[in-house]
Order: C-alpha cells, then sequence, then structure tokens
C-alpha cells in the first residue's frame, strides 16, 4: 500500500461517536443490507437519538433490530423502513415500528437515483486493500446507487468481511468515501441451511426432472430451495450455471459436486452470478477472492432482458398463497406483511423469456394456523388486503407435492381446473364449488389424476 494511501485513510479515519455527529434531525440514512448491518454506527447512532428527530433509515433485508429503534419505542425519533421484510422487520412491523417498502427489486438502484436522497451511507466493508479500495462483501444490491445520492459516505470496517469479485459496482475507492470507522469487527451473521420438511423432499422430487443439464439456476430461500439442492447433487445432472439474487450455500456444494460449471451460459460463462450471499461461514469463505465468482448490482442480476440471454432459465421460488384466478401473494397475508416482492417476479418474468427456461411458484398444498387448524394454499381468492406479488398474466408453472401444472396459454377456468388437481385432496371439493360460483366453469365434478 503506497504511502499516500495510508496518509488518505488516516486523514478520514474517525470515531463512531465523530461520525454519528454528523447527523442531523430530518436527514435520510442508508443503513445497508442483509448480513452487513453497522453495528458500531448504530450503537453511537443510539446513545444520542434523543437529540434528533425525524431521522428516516432506509435498508435491505435488516438481519438485527437496530438499537436505535429499540431505544425509541414509541416512532418519536427513528422513521425505519425496509425494501425487503426478514424475521426481525417482520416483528417490528407488527410493533409499528417499520414500514415496508414497495419495490420491484431489479429496478432498486434506478429507483434510488431517480426518486430518493440519502444525506448519509453506513456501509459495512471490508478492509481498504493495496489500491484503495473498500470491497462490499455479501451485499452489492443496491449499495452503490445509495452511494450515488449521498452527501456523506461512511464505510464500517470490518476484518470478516470477504472480498467479493466482480461484476461491477462491487467496491468504493477510499477518494470517494467521505469517513472511515473501525468497527468491532464482529463475526458476520450466519444463516444456517433451513431443514427441508417432507414436504419439500417431495416437491424437490416433482421439480427435479425439470432440470436439464446446462440449466441456469436461480433459487430462492428456505427448505425447499436446499432439497432442490441436494437431490441436484446427488444427480447426474451436468454443466449447471448460476445467475440469482442470492448466493446459497446449495450453490457451493454444487461445485464442490462438479455438478455447476457455467459452460453452457451464454454470459457471464463459467461464472456463479449473484447480487447478495447469505448463509455460513465456509460459504463466505468459498466466496472470498474466488473468481469464479461474479458480485453484480441487483440491477444486472434481476433485470429479465439480461437474464434472459442464458438459455435454460429455472427459477424457482416459495409463495403463501394462489388463487383460483392464478394470482400469487408470497409477501402477505392479508395485511401482515410478511416478506417482500424480492426477486420473485423478475425471475419469474425473465424465465419465461428465457429459450428454454421455467418459472416455478412452488408452495405447501396446506398449512396449519395456531389453533390447530388445516388451511388450503390454494384458495377461491385471495382474502382482503392480501397483495398480488406475480400478477396471473405473468405466472408460469405452480407446483404443490401433488403436481405441477403450467397455466400460460389457459383461460381462467382451465387454470382453476389446474389449480385445483395440485391442492390437497380434502380442499378440492370445495375449491370447485367456489370454482362454479365464480363462473370458473370447470368441466366435471371430480378432480381426476
Amino acid at each position: 500500500m503506497s504511502d499516500i494511501l495510508k496518509w488518505q485513510y488516516s486523514q478520514k479515519l474517525i470515531s463512531a461517536e465523530e461520525a454519528v455527529k454528523m447527523v442531523n434531525s430530518g436527514d435520510h440514512i442508508f443503513y445497508g443490507e442483509f448480513a452487513l448491518f453497522p453495528e458500531t454506527l448504530d450503537e453511537a447512532l443510539a446513545e444520542r437519538i434523543n437529540e434528533l428527530s425525524d431521522v428516516v433509515l432506509t435498508g435491505v433485508s435488516f438481519t438485527r433490530p437496530p438499537k436505535v429503534v429499540k431505544a425509541d419505542p414509541e416512532r418519536k425519533h427513528i422513521i425505519m423502513r425496509d425494501f425487503h421484510y426478514g424475521k426481525v422487520a417482520r416483528y417490528l412491523h407488527d410493533d409499528n415500528l417499520c414500514s415496508y417498502m414497495p419495490i420491484t427489486y431489479h429496478q432498486g438502484p434506478r429507483l434510488i437515483r431517480k426518486y430518493m436522497h440519502m444525506n448519509v451511507v453506513y456501509a459495512v466493508v471490508g478492509p481498504m486493500d493495496g489500491k484503495g479500495f473498500f470491497n462490499f462483501g455479501l451485499s452489492n444490491s443496491v449499495t452503490h446507487a445509495a452511494m450515488d445520492k449521498a452527501d456523506l459516505i461512511i464505510v464500517e470496517v470490518n476484518n470478516n468481511v470477504p472480498n467479493c469479485l466482480g461484476g461491477n459496482q462491487e467496491s468504493i475507492h477510499i477518494s470517494n468515501v467521505s469517513y472511515i470507522v473501525e468497527g468491532k469487527n464482529s463475526p458476520l451473521l450466519e444463516l444456517p441451511a433451513a431443514q427441508p420438511s417432507p414436504t419439500d423432499h417431495k416437491i424437490a422430487e416433482i421439480l427435479l426432472p425439470n432440470i436439464e443439464d446446462g440449466s441456469c439456476m436461480q433459487l430462492g430461500i428456505g427448505g425447499l430451495p436446499n432439497a432442490v439442492g441436494a437431490l441436484i447433487a446427488e444427480s447426474d445432472i451436468k454443466d449447471l450455471g448460476v445467475h440469482s439474487e442470492m448466493m446459497m450455500d446449495s450453490f457451493m456444494e454444487l461445485y464442490d459436486k462438479g455438478r455447476l460449471t457455467g459452460a453452457r451460459k451464454n454470459i457471464d460463462k463459467y461464472k456463479i452470478v449473484y447480487s447478495f450471499a447469505l448463509g455460513t461461514r465456509k460459504m463466505y469463505d468459498f466466496l472470498d477472492f474466488n473468481p469464479m465468482c461474479a458480485s453484480y448490482p441487483v440491477s444486472y442480476t434481476n433485470d429479465p432482458r439480461i437474464m434472459a440471454l442464458n438459455d435454460k432459465v429455472v427459477a424457482i421460488n416459495n409463495a403463501l398463497e394462489v388463487d383460483l384466478l392464478s394470482q400469487v401473494s408470497s409477501e402477505t397475508m392479508g395485511l401482515r406483511q410478511i416478506s417482500g416482492t424480492g426477486g420473485q417476479l423478475d425471475f419469474i418474468f425473465g424465465a419465461f423469456q428465457s429459450h428454454g427456461g421455467k418459472g416455478f411458484i412452488c408452495l405447501h398444498s396446506t398449512y396449519t394456523d395456531k389453533e390447530g387448524k388445516t388451511h388450503s394454499r390454494i384458495v377461491p381468492s385471495l382474502s382482503p388486503g392480501t397483495v398480488v406479488t406475480v400478477p396471473r398474466s405473468v405466472v408460469q408453472y405452480v407446483a404443490t407435492e401433488y403436481g405441477i401444472v403450467q397455466l400460460k396459454g389457459k383461460s381462467t377456468y382451465e387454470r382453476a381446473e389446474a389449480l385445483i388437481s395440485i391442492a390437497h385432496p380434502q380442499f378440492q371439493d370445495e375449491l370447485i364449488k367456489a370454482a362454479s360460483s365464480m363462473n370458473l366453469w370447470v368441466k366435471t365434478n371430480k378432480i381426476e389424476g
């Protein structure tokens, strides 16, 4: 590292306490993405929260409750907003401490550059390299866009952040950084692999024949994608590629098994393309300086036009409910915000555009509520307040443990009949009656097959 870079570093290095003094009432702060939470800056800001008012925090899928929000239980000083709900935002939302920001994920960087202004960006980064760059590590979806619209860019250095190669816009040079805070170097959040349920395994078995040699994979989060990954790992499928918003342990394991090469991709050949990573430390170490992997902003990974340049894109995502009109909800149950649109709409749209591509919406046929009552996830119509994540005009395949149906090119009655055929048998008769009352004519009173 040159002497001039060392000097620049020393001139911009300040304490967290000094950094948060630069925040004023009414400021809008970008609070980072996913596993890269600005812990040190958050703790310092919480200490002076009573001095401030109307401070807006915006982040992407908070993975820990901000102390600054917990210090303001009546929401007198802080307004918290999240682009994608996980467990943290969901429960803060239940206490009226967090609001959801609807977003079509691939438009996120453009949305920020076009309509939002950030007074301050807090970004967790890896240590500065010999060329003067700080790497964004595990989260690159909208961070650079937020920096482009910021008055102050304050990086919090954590030595545990892996250096994730690009792609593009995966780092920032010290000349563009306002101030540097050296953080506590806490271990990064790890997301253990969700254990697939028997139903997940059944759906995965149904999906597997639809994954061909050379398919380009996108997997969502949860037990089902892990079940799919495990089955592929033990199969003879070869030359898989990855173009996904999320990098997960399953992809690393497929690479280790020799199933994933990227050799048949049309763009980013031989590269695992992703925008953010959540998983185990083993996977984070796998990403560190790995030229096989390429980190891109979500405006690249999730743009349907770009992903569709690859052939045989296979997108597998979960849903909460599908109604007989074939509308998909993957983010709310009634008025309760559970998750977010995320990249589901992007990838279902893009997979259909891909030559030989397939976009799957997957769901368990039933769920059990807190009182022990079983409900169908295929319903006559979505309940009031439920948000449509994927409109019926975009839906391609829907899968449950009872089979897969392809809905493109089908009328409303054909869609209703197809969906009833993969509903739990316990609910098929009442769904047939509901379809009839909705003027969704069903050919028979009994679904066969």
